[in-house]
């Protein structure tokens, strides 16, 4: 027969899992800013910084006082083995159409009802994506028509294409000819970090804002106050992607409140 339970034994070191992603400075994390989730924690090697990914960037967390590990305590350097995590090379995003010159289009990262700052957050992620170039809101405004948008000198001769250089229209100006800005729509559009807005289900509604006519003129009425409110008596002329249109003419309001898709357009080739 089994004798009687000996004494509880020590207790197991406790489950750990990676919670942190390294870099060695605050250029590589920027690079990478595609493969880096919303709430990661991220940890730069040659400044011992921390800084959390956010909606749209990063923020830096301020740190306590140092408590210092004594030196016979130190883990090895190889940082990969102890809860951090390795992620791999990114792909660079091509500023070309096959060697020429292109302007891209591209989706902001989540989608957003009518109240936000829509050309700084084109601005802004596009940085972040490391695109250097200048990238506005594809909207009409109180201040500009939306056809008006791209430099006058790039809207005839370059074609406009996704992320991945693939081709959604022969040039600018062929977005406002009267047929609502149609595309093929088994070409994807991809937001900055990556995503094909057209089957993620990040965008349940597959929706973009624009506020303009078919031919890219502003729609005061249904601009939603320039882009400055999501009160539930605001409208905003939209277009469902299924359509296959950029900017077929649909009014919404923002009941619920509805949440659609910005998109940005590089502005001009340098």
């Amino acid at each position: 027969m089994p004798g009687p339970p000996g004494p509880p034994g020590e207790p197991g070191p406790p489950a750990t899992r990676s919670l942190v992603t390294t870099f060695q400075n605050i250029e590589g994390m920027l690079e990478k800013v595609h493969l880096v989730a919303e709430g990661t924690l991220i940890y730069l090697s040659e400044t011992s910084e921390v800084f959390i990914r956010v909606r749209n960037g990063w923020r830096k967390l301020q740190l306590g006082e140092l408590i210092p590990v004594p030196a016979d305590s130190l883990p090895p350097p190889a940082i990969s083995s102890h809860g951090f995590q390795s992620l791999p090379a990114l792909s660079p995003i091509s500023n070309t159409n096959n060697g020429k010159p292109a302007l891209h289009l591209a989706a902001l990262n989540l989608p957003f009802s009518g109240d936000m700052r829509a050309d700084f957050q084109c601005f802004q992620q596009a940085q972040l994506a490391g695109l250097t170039s200048t990238y506005r809101a594809f909207l009409s405004s109180h201040l500009q028509d939306l056809a008006t948008v791209v430099r006058k000198t790039d809207r005839y001769h370059l074609p406009i294409v996704n992320l991945k250089g693939e081709i959604l229209f022969s040039n600018w100006e062929s977005i406002f000819n009267g047929n609502g800005g149609q595309f093929n729509i088994h070409v994807p559009i991809y937001s900055f970090d990556g995503r094909n807005i057209m089957t993620d289900p990040s965008w349940p509604q597959k929706v973009i804002w624009h506020g303009s006519t078919a031919n890219g003129i502003r729609l005061v009425s249904n601009y939603c106050e320039a882009w400055h409110t999501a009160d539930t008596g605001a409208m905003g002329q939209a277009s469902p992607l299924k359509t296959g249109k950029l900017l077929d003419q649909k009014v919404y309001n923002f009941e619920y409140p509805r949440r659609y898709s910005y998109i940005c357009i590089h502005t001009y080739c340098p």
